[in-house]
């Protein structure tokens, strides 16, 4: 005989965590009260913090149906655990908002009310509408935010306002059909929504104040603008190149440039002789590489500790094999065509190419 059904809730609010344990149970408490009478639950997406973030949610969950946890271990980013977020959920709508108590939690009632009319297929916190304000920004963050919202806007001819928010609502069908296409990496996951949901996607934007932090601090770094910039190059190009391609050319550009510094420090100023100063420069360049890849193309995937040897080990080969890769690439096209800058363009693409297929499958391959 079947059990009592129990519905599910209507509403699913979603908070990616990191180092934020002091911050989940006032939060847990301030969402009790701006819901109460709704139907709705909310799910912690904790990037394995080294606090106890994920323990400090389900302790209370233990209690209270209402609040999940989803422990991630082995990745990163803030959009992918909204994404992982949102799609665990049942709920007909899905709300994201950050753990750090800046969101204004008692806007929540009038998105759900506004998503509940049909006025809209999804709705924003607004920092930059009448109404609303970023006013406990820093001045660099300040303008930081400006100059983001400004290159969406001349990129994308966006008409929403706060592009950069996140802090938003929408239909969980809109979420299922738009999440093969978006991307894991980053911290702007509602521009990429936007932009790939497309001019059909009706968007209201409500006006609220940007709260100072009250515990932890923030996650933001200067990794935050070359995530940014590789989605728009990624969106842009419709999603042709993936931002995790984007950020490799990147690091192998920089390593380019560190490899002839190296050369030319054991050239002119060591007098090492030409073929040990290449080995020896190509070596640093190459740890240099997978030290940037680490920190930023695979930062979601990032090793530690004993793994970062080892992982460093596996580069060293990817490396030499995707050379090698080059040359004969490179020789290939020049029998067939004499012209020694296609040859040598050619064999460089060969040579990224094979890097990054193989370093993703066998370097930053997910635990």
């Amino acid at each position: 005989m079947d059990g009592e059904k129990i519905p599910v809730p209507e509403l699913t609010v979603v908070i990616p965590t990191f180092k934020e344990r002091n911050n989940v149970p006032i939060l847990v408490e301030r969402l009790g009260q701006v819901l109460a009478g709704e139907a709705w639950e909310v799910i912690f997406v904790d990037d394995n913090s080294p606090d106890g973030t994920a323990d400090v949610a389900k302790a209370i969950g233990a209690t209270d149906a209402r609040v999940r946890c989803i422990r991630r271990v082995g990745r990163r980013g803030l959009s992918g655990a909204c994404l992982e977020g949102m799609l665990a959920s049942q709920a007909r709508y899905v709300a994201v908002m950050d753990a750090d108590l800046q969101h204004d939690e008692s806007l929540l009632p009038r998105m759900l009310d506004v998503l509940r009319r049909d006025e809209a297929d999804l709705a924003v916190g607004s920092r930059y509408i009448e109404g609303g304000s970023a006013g406990a920004f820093t001045a660099e963050r300040a303008r930081a935010s400006r100059v983001a919202t400004d290159i969406a806007h001349r990129v994308f001819r966006l008409r929403l306002q706060d592009p950069m928010s996140g802090f938003f609502m929408l239909r969980r069908d809109i979420v299922e059909d738009v999440a093969p296409k978006l991307s894991t990496q980053g911290f702007k996951i509602l521009l990429d929504i936007v932009v790939t949901a497309g001019e059909g996607l009706r968007v209201t934007e409500l006006p609220f104040t940007f709260r100072r932090r009250e515990h932890g601090e923030s996650k933001l770094d200067e990794a935050v603008a070359l995530e940014f910039l590789g989605l728009i190059l990624a969106k842009t190009t419709n999603d042709l190149v993936s931002v995790r391609f984007i950020y490799f050319c990147f690091v192998g550009a920089v390593g380019i440039l560190v490899h002839f510094a190296a050369l030319t420090i054991f050239l002119n100023l060591l007098h090492v002789p030409f073929g040990w100063a290449h080995t020896v420069a190509t070596v640093v360049a190459i740890a240099s590489n997978f030290v940037m890849n680490n920190g930023l193309t695979y930062r979601d995937q990032r090793l530690t500790g004993r793994q970062f040897f080892t992982g460093l080990l596996r580069f060293y080969v990817v490396s030499a094999i995707g050379a090698l890769s080059n040359v004969g690439v490179g020789n290939w096209v020049f029998a067939a065509e004499p012209n020694w800058w296609i040859a040598g363009f050619a064999g460089a693409v060969m040579g990224v190419v094979w890097n990054y297929v193989v370093a993703t499958l066998f370097v930053w391959r997910t635990r």
